[in-house]
């Protein structure tokens, strides 16, 4: 039945009192519901629509939800569609939430799309934190500077703050765990999932063989005074006792890692006792951006983010330690870096039955890591992209003089402004192919 075009929108709720009689009722509908909706009468037919699309339309009040203001880590929702985990109009739960964040997938909205502390191996360990809500850990709409925890994962606070308002570091059974090692001003998400784990003690999927034996006196002496005491103070000495491969690639490679002069120890990149990442590293994009302030500033700012420096690890394209290559690069040609996962043909080598594929040698990675990568057709010749005879490679670059064309002639490896390509400059201007082809 249409509307009269002088109809009262103060009197929806006669029929949507469903709208209204919520627990919780969003403060919106006291504004009256053109405040949100428009009423369209064309005819015999009546419309009704939100004044905006999407989380426009939310953050036109809630402004500190404003994905465009945001620092750091975003809660996907947040950016994508509110109503996933919020009510517009009324709800029993508090923020208009669909569902309680505690309980189990039923009843948990978290559970919804996370899966943690759900499916929990048979000899594994579930963090007993889950059963008071997700949200006695975490506040989904905080952000904050890229690379801190408690902004990344959306934490109440920072370990070991967080985890010590439940586990008393005084507590002597906790002690004797820790060998009597002062633990209290450690992050425990370092050595522990703070969800769940495959192991015992919820420790991490990677566990430094000393650590996860127990041979604690191969790196440590008793504390001291309530400190870490250390053999060979901590620094690369210690390490290099078991890791001398690594010793040698610091010592002979042509082109070594610039950590090694601003650092005296490993552990500056690397958790000691267990980590849920590759190679013992701590965050490994954060972890990079410590002092690769440039790249954590276009992390900060850039709109389109290339996968592996800003979400895998910067270790994926460069050796970490020494490389005979420059910039660390894994491969003496820049194209031979992007054609390992862009090529029509990747080069890869598959492990049947283990899920992983391998990148040059000894970069592991899931073996569906490349389903979402543009692949292109480059012949033999160094040609075939962006169109078929176009050069990628085996000619002078005509914006840049003396230096051969390859990817990063037009494409930034990191991040760029413009288009998912990542180009340089502006594609919408015809800027990246005027800068060779302007005279033609």
């Amino acid at each position: 039945m249409p509307l009269s075009a002088d109809f009262d929108p103060a009197k929806c709720v006669e029929c949507h009192r469903d709208h209204t009689e919520g627990k919780y009722v969003h403060t919106a509908i006291t504004l009256g519901c053109n405040a949100c909706h428009e009423v369209k009468i064309e005819g015999a037919v009546t419309s009704v629509t939100t004044i905006a699309k999407g989380n426009a339309l939310c953050v036109s009040c809630h402004t500190d939800k404003d994905k465009a203001e945001a620092k750091g880590t975003l809660h996907p929702p947040v950016a994508q569609d509110c109503t996933k985990c919020h009510s517009p109009h009324s709800s029993p739960y508090k923020f208009q939430l669909l569902k309680e964040r505690s309980g189990g997938p039923a009843e948990n909205l978290c559970l919804g799309c996370h899966d943690k502390g759900v499916n929990v191996p048979d000899k594994g360990s579930r963090h007993i934190a889950l059963d008071m809500g997700c949200d006695t850990c975490h506040v989904t709409h905080k952000t904050g500077e890229p690379g801190k925890k408690e902004f990344d994962f959306h934490l109440t606070k920072s370990p070991p703050a967080l985890c010590l308002d439940c586990h008393d570091a005084s507590d002597k059974t906790l002690k004797e765990a820790h060998h009597n090692q002062p633990f209290e001003k450690a992050d425990c998400t370092e050595c522990h999932d703070p969800h769940q784990s495959a192991s015992p003690k919820l420790l991490q999927k990677y566990v430094h063989f000393p650590f996860g034996e127990k041979m604690c006196e191969v790196c440590h002496q008793p504390a001291k005074d309530g400190k870490v005491v250390l053999n060979e103070d901590g620094k690369f000495a210690l390490c290099y006792t078991c890791h001398d491969e690594i010793k040698k690639v610091v010592e002979t490679s042509k082109n070594q890692h610039l950590a090694f002069a601003v650092t005296d120890r490993c552990t500056t990149c690397h958790s000691p006792h267990a980590s849920q990442y590759p190679r013992m590293l701590k965050q490994p994009v954060a972890v990079c951006e410590q002092c690769h302030e440039d790249r954590a500033e276009e992390h900060r700012t850039k709109k389109f983010l290339h996968q592996p420096p800003f979400k895998d690890g910067c270790y994926i394209c460069h050796q970490p330690h020494g490389s005979e290559n420059p910039t660390l690069l894994r491969a003496a040609q820049v194209n031979d870096i992007c054609l390992t996962c862009h090529s029509i043909t990747p080069r890869v080598e598959m492990k049947p039955g283990s899920a992983t594929m391998t990148l040059f040698s000894n970069v592991t990675l899931p073996d569906d890591y490349l389903d979402s990568v543009k692949h292109i057709d480059v012949n033999s010749s160094g040609r075939g992209h962006p169109i078929g005879n176009h050069p990628v490679s085996g000619m002078p670059d005509p914006s840049k003089p003396g230096s051969a064309i390859n990817c990063i002639s037009c494409h930034d490896p990191h991040a760029s402004d413009f288009t998912k390509r990542m180009f340089r400059m502006k594609q919408g201007q015809k800027v990246v192919c005027l800068k060779c082809h302007g005279k033609q």
